[in-house]
């Protein structure tokens, strides 16, 4: 095993907002990174102040429409002096096998960004089946990365990237250890938290459908590229798809045996399935009152 230093020339910011139930959790995990900085909404609950006591720098973040949001926005603004930025979100934990393995080869920087598996858990259980875990870039060279420009959302939107990705000028290359991503505020703020995603969604199915473009400065779409490309030239086939949310459903549930979770699986699934179908929906009540 490797023996990981307690100051990685890492920063790792934290998206938050209000999540004084996982916030502890999250950081006390990063303690082999040279800097952890706490990127909160300004929290209604002790998200700053359970971060600050764990040594974490809270910085302040408030939306005022248009790009860019939270993470980029502090990849912009702060002073960053590490090597390396990863990204994670305030319900996700580092575990330490993880740790080893990002020590490894940022020691060895054979690539300008990193790929790693968020591995989903619902409902108290740690998923194997359904297709519900997904990689990311979360872990790059500073100065090699930027967020894609999709939209110019009102100040009242969501102020996280949602589904934007990490244009990556360089190599990527992917991690074989997990973190963890587990929601301890409950089912409701999770349905909750993707019923406003969906509102983000829908404008950007909207534009995609009008214009054939996913935003400014977006992925490409190319079915034989990297993984986000191939996802991109996926995600333009399945919006033109009838009964999409159905699709979507036994993609899950069926196709990826989300069923071997037992009910989690099946309610994991639906919820993505509803996603889907509030996401067309509203995009298309924007067409009707936008044209």
């Amino acid at each position: 095993m490797t023996v990981v230093p307690r100051s990685l020339s890492i920063t790792v910011l934290v998206a938050a907002r209000d999540e004084a139930s996982n916030i502890e959790r999250c950081v006390k995990a990063l303690t082999p990174a040279r800097q952890c900085v706490v990127v909160d909404s300004h929290s209604t609950d002790d998200t700053a102040t359970l971060a600050e006591a764990l040594g974490a720098r809270v910085i302040q973040f408030r939306y005022g429409g248009g790009y860019p949001k939270k993470r980029q926005w502090a990849m912009d603004t702060l002073e960053i002096e590490t090597d390396w930025i990863m990204l994670i979100d305030a319900d996700e934990v580092v575990p330490p096998a993880l740790w080893d393995e990002i020590a490894s080869h940022v020691a060895q920087a054979e690539a300008e960004a990193y790929l790693i598996t968020k591995q989903f858990h619902f409902g108290g259980r740690r998923f194997r089946w359904g297709g519900f875990s997904h990689a990311a870039v979360l872990l790059f060279k500073r100065g090699h990365a930027r967020f894609e420009h999709m939209l110019d959302e009102p100040a009242d939107a969501v102020d996280m990237e949602v589904h934007e990705r990490l244009i990556v000028d360089g190599r990527v290359a992917r991690l074989q250890t997990a973190l963890i991503h587990e929601d301890f505020k409950g089912l409701q703020a999770y349905i909750l938290r993707h019923e406003a995603y969906a509102q983000w969604e829908a404008r950007v199915r909207l534009r995609f459908l009008k214009t054939g473009q996913w935003g400014e400065n977006p992925i490409d779409m190319r079915l034989f590229g990297n993984l986000q490309e191939r996802r991109r030239f996926l995600k333009a086939i399945a919006i033109r798809t009838p009964f999409e949310p159905l699709l979507w459903f036994m993609y899950h549930y069926i196709f990826r045996l989300g069923l071997l979770e037992g009910r989690a699986g099946f309610t994991a699934s639906r919820i993505r399935a509803n996603y889907i179908a509030n996401a067309r929906r509203l995009a298309g009540e924007l067409r009707n009152t936008h044209g």
